[in-house]
């Protein structure tokens, strides 16, 4: 079965999910009473921000103003930010009435970083992969004195703030109508073991037509983790030979696309096994992303990708699984070249599929592309604190 791309959405689930997202956005919690504010340093450059109040004021005299100060961080040094905000009463009459200008709204109520520094934090943590503890010791190298614990109550109430939009990316990914998915591990300390780690994984899902990427952690690589978001699923969905994905590619409104890139790695794997036939197959496999490269050089419609895959890619795939067929009969099956070949035999339409809409890809790569930093971070940070860290 086959999709045209991306796949409409009915007007109606769209007005649901904006009204979810509509309801955690006013969503409110009770307020704790703040524990007060650290101390700025004196030797930080400060910007002023006068605040009138809004309206006429010619009325009106100064009567006195209110400072606020947060700290901010522009790439490369830090600054404070302080807010000047004029008060100003009615002149002259008995009924006196006061006016100030308003604070602009904030994401740490009362609290001392800005939106700016609150934003490199988290882009610092999650895009760099730079542990807050060395964001820490960049603080202390300013001679501003921030508490762990304060930096680490700064990116989860960020977090928090973020949950409507990270929902909304949730239901734009599940309304993806090509899904490429990979996982990756993450060693997190277990509560129950002391001094022990387990293994999670970050499950990735890349949308290569929108070009969305969400990360989600679960304790386990079991199919299920991936159930939130691929069980109503509809469309092409590519992902490598594990087996957890199999239940999703299945299902009769899915298109399962393999990786052409796993398959030619099996073969990779058999030189040293059988050169002869290992390399045979090589070659060809690397005629496919040829063409690949041929299309994308040429500034190609999709159309007219699928085109020039039906015409030339079409011809080298029959011809190569032809001949896998016929080498399967005269190979030991436990011999490494046997399993490269059984490797893609067992998923010879999957790895077909592609040609049939110019929109797809011929492997798995823009995914694990997407996850290749996450390798900086497990050096960077070793392990997460616990899950819900990771």
């Amino acid at each position: 079965m086959f999709y045209k791309l991306p796949l409409d959405v009915e007007q109606a689930v769209l007005e649901e999910q904006e009204e979810v997202i509509k309801q955690e956005i006013t969503y409110s919690r009770e307020k704790k009473k703040h524990p007060g504010r650290a101390k700025l340093p004196d030797h930080l450059p400060v910007e002023e921000i006068e605040i009138h109040p809004e309206g006429d004021l010619s009325d009106m005299i100064c009567i006195g103003k209110e400072t606020t100060d947060v700290l901010d961080y522009v790439p490369g040094y830090f600054k404070i930010k302080r807010y000047i905000r004029y008060k100003y009463a009615t002149k002259g009459k008995d009924n006196t009435q006061i006016s100030i200008g308003e604070l602009p709204e904030r994401i740490i109520d009362k609290g001392i970083p800005s939106e700016g520094l609150l934003s490199t934090i988290l882009v610092d943590k999650y895009v760099d992969h730079l542990p807050l503890y060395r964001q820490k010791q960049r603080f202390s190298r300013e001679n501003i004195d921030i508490a762990s614990s304060t930096i680490d109550g700064w990116a989860a109430q960020s977090m928090d703030a973020l949950k409507p939009l990270y929902q909304k990316l949730v239901m734009d990914i599940k309304n993806e109508g090509y899904l490429q998915v990979d996982e990756t591990t993450i060693k997190v300390l277990d509560e129950k073991k002391k001094d022990k780690t387990h293994l999670g994984y970050y499950w990735v899902y890349h949308a290569p037509i929108s070009k969305l990427v969400m990360f989600n952690y679960s304790p386990t690589r079991s199919g299920s983790a991936a159930l939130p978001i691929l069980k109503n699923f509809k469309g092409y969905l590519q992902t490598d030979g594990f087996s957890g994905y199999q239940a999703y590619g299945n299902k009769s409104d899915v298109t399962h696309l393999a990786c052409w890139a796993h398959a030619r790695r099996e073969f990779e794997k058999a030189l040293d096994n059988d050169r002869k036939r290992a390399q045979h197959v090589l070659v060809e496999i690397q005629r496919l992303y040829a063409i690949e490269r041929k299309a994308k050089e040429q500034n190609l419609a999709p159309d007219q990708i699928k085109e020039l895959r039906l015409d030339e890619s079409l011809p080298i795939i029959n011809k190569l699984g032809k001949y896998m067929i016929a080498q399967m009969n005269l190979t030991l099956p436990q011999s490494r070249i046997g399993k490269a070949f059984a490797y893609s035999q067992k998923r010879w339409s999957n790895l077909s599929d592609y040609l049939h809409n110019g929109n797809l890809q011929i492997d798995n790569n823009l995914v694990e592309n997407v996850i290749r930093p996450v390798a900086i971070g497990r050096k960077n940070y070793l392990f997460a604190g616990s899950h819900d860290a990771a």
